[in-house]
């Protein structure tokens, strides 16, 4: 099978190294990529949001699979275009991706499948948005309508900036703030059945102890020890199986990967978000404890016959992964420095302990920082605790100017808190 990958970040790292460990795969492309990538697969130039420009590059290819992996793409319609050319491709439609594109879209389709989630309005005026944070109070809870690179999301006790932020965006929706630990759940689906993975933690804020600005993710951690043995099939049945049958009724049908972020209330488990790809940085420990080949899994969604997937096996280790970031993340992020030390991790800590390659570019025989999120820095041990030791023991051989990165990635749930 040949593959296309599309995208350039951890996530497309964590992707492509599944897929170039796959048997089945016998040619792995990606498109742009980045530095890391461009280890396990031909990389080639591309404008990602063009669906005709990705179509074109997936024919003369002549690939078999084309996985679209940031979100902008899916909604700017690229699944569409590469679909009409004939050819599978693993992600949603635009019309379906709207269930990421827009928050608003997002809840009345919850409502319509009776999904348990935050009570919200969607305000569009100055008006509007007073009413909804004086309803529901502080903590305040305002997220942009449309995509905003995970930075959309102010969560804060200052109504002086919740109001900001919300007069600052042309459509919001403002909630009632859920109490409780945060949850990822992904599930593969190509449009009736529906596939979940193991479920995840990120941890979104900049710093140490949840403090700091919001960020894309700065670590994650599988699996879960503290949560509920019956986690999965809870939100399978109440949250995963009627969004993709609600979604298929209205004749948008859903398939590729939906992401329910969740929260863990005292009045049970609640919708936050939903995103319609793999989740950035949850991809990079979930695919690290997954043994399935991965392949014929996104092609069974493509083609529409998940139904016969033979069940996922999964690894017993844990994993933990660690984000570095460049100085200044993520207010103005400063790109261009070298980074030195990714031989010695290789040389070092491999196999169980790798570095996936998010915001990079190679010149003159360096590797450069060229985003906010630069490496995500990945281990797996037999648990969370040995899984973390190896994490940072890979982070503190990397050499970064100025970079920044949590300490406390796993902690609580390594040491049972």
């Amino acid at each position: 099978m040949k593959v296309l990958v599309i995208g350039g970040g951890a996530r497309e790292h964590a992707l492509c190294r599944s897929l170039s460990l796959d048997p089945d795969v016998t040619a792995l492309h990606c498109a742009p990529g980045n530095a890391g990538i461009a280890e396990v697969a031909e990389l080639h130039p591309v404008d990602a949001l063009d669906g005709a420009d990705v179509a074109r590059l997936a024919a003369e290819l002549g690939v078999d699979l084309v996985v679209v992996g940031p979100e902008a793409p899916l909604v700017a319609g690229v699944a569409d275009a590469v679909r009409a050319a004939g050819i599978a491709v693993f992600g949603p439609s635009a019309e379906a991706a709207r269930l990421e594109g827009s928050k608003a879209f997002a809840k009345d389709v919850m409502a319509g499948a009776g999904v348990p989630t935050a009570r919200s309005y969607v305000c569009t005026t100055p008006e509007e948005v007073d009413e909804a944070l004086d309803a529901f109070g502080a903590p305040y809870v305002v997220k942009d309508d449309g995509l905003a690179a995970g930075k959309g999301v102010v969560v804060t006790s200052d109504l002086a900036a919740a109001r900001e932020h919300a007069l600052a965006c042309e459509r919001v929706v403002i909630e009632e703030y859920l109490d409780g630990p945060e949850v990822s759940l992904f599930a593969i689906t190509d449009g009736t059945t529906v596939l979940p993975l193991q479920p995840a933690q990120d941890f979104k804020r900049a710093l140490d102890g949840d403090e700091g600005p919001n960020t894309g993710g700065m670590g994650a951690y599988s699996p879960l020890p503290w949560a509920d043995p019956k986690l999965v099939d809870e939100v399978m049945e109440t949250v995963l199986q009627p969004t993709v049958d609600e979604l298929r009724r209205r004749g948008t049908p859903f398939s590729g990967l939906l992401y329910a972020g969740l929260a863990i209330t005292s009045r049970g488990v609640r919708v936050i978000e939903f995103n319609a790809r793999f989740g950035d940085p949850e991809t990079q420990v979930v695919l690290a404890r997954l043994k399935t080949p991965l392949a014929g899994v996104l092609m069974n969604a493509a083609r529409g016959t998940l139904d016969a997937q033979a069940p996922l096996n999964w690894r017993s280790d844990a994993a933990v992964t660690v984000v570095i970031a460049s100085h200044n993340y993520p207010g103005t992020p400063r790109t261009g420095d070298p980074i030195e030390g990714l031989a010695e991790v290789a040389a070092e800590d491999a196999p169980h302990a790798y570095v996936l390659h998010a915001g990079t570019r190679s010149e003159g025989g360096q590797v450069l920082s060229a985003g906010g999120r630069v490496l995500s820095v990945t281990a797996t041990g037999s648990d969370l605790a040995q899984a973390r030791d190896r994490a940072y023991k890979a982070v503190g051989r990397i050499r970064l100017d100025g970079s920044q990165h949590r300490t406390d990635i796993a902690l609580k749930a390594a040491e049972g808190r």
